[in-house]
């Protein structure tokens, strides 16, 4: 052991303490303490020991007594009773009001006793392995760790995750592909007090529409072709944890009614079964379409939508993120570097600005697969702008390949910004540095807005 576990000794019988107390330290990993009563005992336990082993026949303070405080100031302290009598229904009190053994003194006490220390000893180390590795854990999902950025906007989504770690509120995530949906589901479920529980991620565009409520839900032996087993579904395998479903936009309208049933209900039926699962599942969803749009077009519930918007988070684009652009991509090729035991890589300024004009149609997904290739591409210490390679497949592939006029052009790059900013007509006319009035009077003649 890295430490020395402390044992309290309690014991009115100095001769006995002295025993008990020369016997325990035969283990140079145990430091023992005797105290002669109970009320000593209560006044020391500031200092945190281990175990505690206890006479039940103490003067003033009796044995029980002394159990009882010693549980009501630590619940988790694990205390042996040691004593003469041999009474079953005193043993069975005791062990009722929280002691962790009750050995009577004869020839096979110390026996017994070491037994029942190996037993708490192996304990001990497993609780601290376990804390050892929620440290970790924790370390791996704090906001910080887990999703990359300095900007103004990941610091107001480190605020909502914050939030939505505070309650079990349904918490919806959109965002265009590649912006990290799935990651800041993790991070709201590993840092909620479902921590310990189960985290279920489920792609509902990547099962096919016939298997998406046997893949929910489960299904019973035999309910159907090939149903050879009991399967259970991913909402029983999400159980007291979160299960996050993304790309809830393109679920079938016949899925969705079933699946509203089941969140209003919060139970549920397997598929071909009667029984009843009652279900304890924080759902978080995700999607990159507009939902609301979806729902004026008749291809989403409304009931469904309300009931899944609880917490709405939106994730900015990676274009909309300030230098993250230039913060993620050293991080990449760090974190590649590492991975494949090369020598360290640095991004040149001129390459840095090339990264900062491309828009990232596939934003973080697209950054990290473009500078990991540019990785290899140099045969030396430095990201040069050649090595950055973008295979878009934006609005603007084969752009200038169209026979448009100049005004049509002129057109296409204003409409472009305009949406890319929100319509912040001034926004625009930094960036393309033109005046306000152009845009301005361009709108009004195209009737763009």
């Amino acid at each position: 052991m890295a430490a020395q576990l402390k044992i309290y000794v309690v014991e009115d019988d100095p001769l006995f303490a002295k025993t008990l107390k020369f016997h325990l330290s035969l283990n140079p990993d145990y430091e023992v303490e005797i105290f002669s009563d109970g009320r000593k005992c209560i006044d020391n336990l500031f200092k945190n020991p281990a175990l505690i082993t206890l006479d039940y026949n103490l003067p003033g303070m009796s044995g029980l007594n002394v159990l009882k405080k010693i549980k009501e100031l630590n619940p988790d302290l694990p205390v042996i009773i040691i004593s003469s009598q041999h009474d079953v229904k005193v043993a069975v009190d005791l062990l009722k009001e929280g002691a962790y053994d009750y050995i009577v003194k004869d020839e096979d006490m110390f026996q017994r006793l070491w037994r029942a220390l190996g037993i708490i000893n192996e304990r001990m180390q497993l609780q601290t392995k376990i804390r050892e590795l929620e440290t970790e854990i924790g370390k791996k999902y704090k906001y910080e760790n887990l999703i990359k950025g300095q900007s103004l906007a990941i610091q107001n989504i480190f605020a909502m995750i914050e939030k939505a770690t505070k309650t079990n509120i349904t918490v919806s995530i959109t965002g265009e592909t590649g912006t990290g949906k799935e990651l800041v589901a993790k991070a709201i479920h590993f840092n909620s007090d479902r921590k310990n529980k189960a985290f279920v991620a489920v792609n509902v565009s990547a099962i096919p529409s016939e298997l998406i409520e046997s893949e929910l839900f489960g299904h019973e032996k035999g309910s159907f072709t090939d149903a050879f087993n009991r399967r259970i579904g991913r909402f029983e395998e999400a159980n007291y944890g979160t299960l996050f479903l993304d790309e809830i936009g393109d679920m079938d309208l016949s899925m969705q009614t079933k699946l509203l049933r089941v969140l209003q209900e919060e139970e549920l039926s397997r598929v071909g079964g009667n029984s009843i699962v009652k279900l304890n599942v924080r759902v978080i969803v995700a999607t990159h379409k507009n939902l609301a749009e979806e729902v004026k077009k008749g291809k989403f519930r409304e009931d469904l939508y309300y009931r899944l918007l609880g917490l709405p988070i939106t994730l900015p684009p990676l274009r909309d993120r300030d230098n993250d652009v230039i913060f993620l991509a050293k991080h990449f090729i760090d974190e590649f570097v590492a991975k494949n035991k090369m020598s360290k890589i640095t991004i040149t300024q001129a390459a840095q600005e090339k990264l900062r004009r491309y828009p990232f149609p596939g934003n973080i997904r697209e950054l990290k697969a473009v500078v990991e290739l540019a990785a290899i591409m140099t045969n030396n210490e430095f990201i040069e702008p050649d090595h950055l390679v973008f295979s878009s497949t934006s609005e603007f592939d084969g752009f200038l390949s169209e026979e448009l006029t100049m005004r049509e052009y002129y057109i296409h790059i204003i409409k472009h910004y305009l949406k890319k900013y929100n319509n912040k007509v001034t926004r625009v006319a930094e960036v393309l540095e033109i005046g306000k009035s152009s845009i301005y009077n361009l709108i009004k003649e195209e009737g763009m807005v």
